[in-house]
This record gives C-alpha cells, structure tokens and sequence, in this order.
C-alpha cells in the first residue's frame, strides 16, 4: 500500500464533498474581543469572530486576566506533573471547591478538558460498575460516545429528546440492573434544550443514575451560571454533572461535579486522570476567577441573551432560516456543503466576519449550517454588518428564504 497516496486521495475526496476544514489563523486583542486579526497567504486583515465559544467574553475579563498573571508570577508555568505525582496545586484544590459548590454538589474533580471529562468518567463508570448498562441520547456530544464505548458497557441509544423512547427502553431493563441515562442540557448543533425535570423522574422511575453534560450551559443560565439544571432547580436530582471550563467560563479545562464517594470513585480508577498532566495553576486561577464573577453577576449573562434575541429578530426580518430554539446558539441553515464553505470563506474575505461552516460528520449532510454564537461584547454596528453581509450573500447564492410574515 501506498500510504501516502491513500492520504492524498482520502483528503481530496474530503475537500471534493466541501467537507475538509481549515484553520483560521486568528489573533485576538485583549480587551477588544470579539475583534481579532487574520493572517493569511495574502496579508493579513481585521475580522469579528461570530462562532467563539467564549459566550461572554470571559476569556478576557480583566478579572480572569489578572487572576492568572498573580498565579504565573507567584508559583511559575507548570504544574509539575501528574496529579498523583506532584501537579495538585492549591489553585487546583480552591478551583474544585469553587465547582461543586456551584453545582450543589459535595465535590468536584478536573480534567485537561471536556472531551477527556466526559471520556474519563463515562469510560469509568461505565467499566467498573458490574453490569451497567448506560443509555445515551442519540445526538449527544462525540466526546460521550467516545466515553461510552471506551466502557465496554452495554449502550442503548435512545431518540433525541424522546421520553416515550426513554422509557420504553428503561422499562425492557430488569429494575435493579445497574443503568445510567446520559444527555446533555444544551445541545450545541440545533440549540435545543433537554426535558430535565422528565428524565430525571423517569431515572428515579426505574432506578438509574442521571449524566448530564452542561458544557454549553454552565456559565450562561441560572442565577449563579450553574446551567440549566441550575435555573430549573434540579441539581440535586442530577448524579453527575459535568462541564468545561473552555466555552463561558474563557480558558480551558473540564470537570465533573457529583457526590464526594462517586467523584473519588473516579479519580481513583480513571486513566484519564491518573495518567494526565494537571492543568497549570495560572488557568485554574482563571477560572477559579470567572466562575466568581459570574457567580455574582448577571451583566454578561443579560447582555448575551439581548443580542441574541436582537440578531434573531434581524435575521427574521429579512428571512434567513435558523432554527428556532429556546438557547444561545443560532444555526443558520444552509443546507449545502460547498455553499457553506462558499459563504465562510466570503464573509471573511469581502466583510471580515469569520463563521466557521459546520459541516457533516458533526452535523447530518443536507444540515450543513452558520453556527452563529452572539455576545454581549458585539455592538449594534458588528450586528448591522453581520445582517447585512447574509442579506448580501443570501442573494448572491440563490438561497432559499423564510417567508416573511404578512403586515
């Protein structure tokens, strides 16, 4: 075999279904985000970035900023190696605290990020729990799939949101077999929200732990950004919570926060923690920083909440489809692989917009789609710019449009 012909082939055949992707190379300014600077083959050019996970602007906070300057200039870079071995730091240990008390929980425990949480703690309870059976929703995250089958445990995919295809899989289950149901609160794709209150009567129902991955919720909603389960009172019924410290919170890093027996459970029988180094101290001063300020402050939260109702309402006013949904994220359907690539790379080129296309394997082909993520740090003039240029290139490409309501 070839391998390198076999590698050239399989990647243009990527690039021939308009489904290869490529890196922007962004550099953000601090304290002026969501401005950055793209560097490209041709020179270099201002852009607003309009798909960041950095919901709110935390990653440059100045709170957060000089929280990990004091951390770096009191204890270095590094922290040392492994947690086991010498990498638990006391930023680590204040950090920890910091997250189970905002889940309610009685302890907490980090991970490198959200992708290894999930892979971690759903491959450890998964493994070690005699006979689990773990049933996980059918559009959850790859990192939980990953998780899931890395267990070996038996898996039993349940339809999107559906509680009547919940149950009668939970009710064909023997009462007392160990079983846990996985789901996350806000998926990140559609923008859609989880029936909580329901799973987790159903959990109670038939005896199985709850799992629920709040990564694009903790920060965002209920009064101290403890997610959904936070603003719907129900996190006391939630066996593991799991989050990232990447997305609202503004640096990087992801735990899970659950009883003080299950999470030493799974710092004491997990690879993926035992094995990894900690994260440095600076970026758990960070976000032991972040998770403070938006414990007390609403500011962030009210603010990105504003712009996303106000780009909803601009871009109903001039009939581009997105999918309706009660969260922060607003996917606008393209529906076409080479034409998202097309209209990515023309926003960023002709009106300095950058919108990252999303294309299949993460979302199903004929989806393809504009992951649009406002913040409360966007102006009223990035917005107008934004309307404008997809009013511009909706036209140009022949798209189709929502009608518009009659007067």
């Amino acid at each position: 075999m070839n391998y390198q012909n076999f590698f050239r082939a399989e990647l243009a055949r990527l690039k021939d279904d308009g489904n290869y992707r490529t890196f922007a190379d962004l550099e953000r300014h601090r304290g002026a985000f969501p401005a950055a600077t793209n560097r490209h083959a041709g020179g270099e050019r201002d852009v607003t970035i309009w798909c960041s996970n950095d919901y709110l602007g935390m990653g440059q906070h100045p709170s957060v900023l000089a929280a990990m300057h004091d951390a770096l200039d009191t204890v270095g870079a590094g922290a040392g190696g492994t947690r086991n071995i010498s990498g638990t730091t006391h930023h680590h240990v204040l950090l920890e605290r910091e997250l189970a008390d905002l889940h309610g929980k009685e302890a907490a425990l980090l991970f490198t990020s959200g992708y290894v949480s999930n892979w971690a703690a759903l491959g450890t309870l998964g493994a070690k729990i005699p006979g689990m059976v773990i049933l996980s929703d059918a559009l959850n995250h790859a990192s939980m799939i990953e998780g899931i089958r890395h267990s070996k445990a038996e898996r039993i995919i349940w339809k999107h949101n559906d509680l009547a295809d919940l149950e009668r899989h939970l009710a064909a289950l023997p009462l007392d077999r160990p079983k846990m149901i996985a789901f996350e609160s806000v998926y990140s794709m559609d923008g859609d929200i989880a029936p909580i209150k329901e799973i987790c009567d159903l959990a109670d129902r038939y005896n199985a732990m709850t799992y629920l991955d709040e990564v694009h919720a903790v920060g965002m909603y209920g009064p101290r950004g403890g997610g959904i389960a936070e603003r719907e009172g129900l996190m006391d019924r939630i066996t593991v919570i799991e989050g990232t410290l990447g997305k609202a919170f503004g640096v990087v890093g992801g735990y899970i926060a659950a009883s003080a027996e299950l999470v030493d459970f799974v710092r004491s029988f997990s690879s993926g923690f035992i094995f990894t180094t900690a994260l440095p101290p600076a970026v758990a001063a960070g976000a032991c920083a972040s998770i403070q300020h938006l414990k007390q402050s609403s500011t962030e939260r009210d603010g990105q909440q504003a712009r996303v109702a106000e780009v909803r309402a601009r871009l109903d006013d001039i009939g581009i489809p997105h999918i309706e949904n009660p969260s922060h994220i607003i996917p606008v359907m393209v529906g076409d692989p080479v034409k998202c690539k097309y209209l990515s790379d023309v926003l960023m080129e002709r009106f300095g917009i950058y919108i990252q296309p999303i294309n299949y394997p993460t979302v199903p082909k004929g989806t393809e789609r504009l992951r649009i993520t406002p913040s409360p740090v966007h102006t009223a003039e990035d917005i107008d710019t934004l309307v404008a240029a997809l009013r511009d290139l909706w036209a140009h490409c022949q798209l189709s449009r929502v009608p518009l309501a009659a007067e």
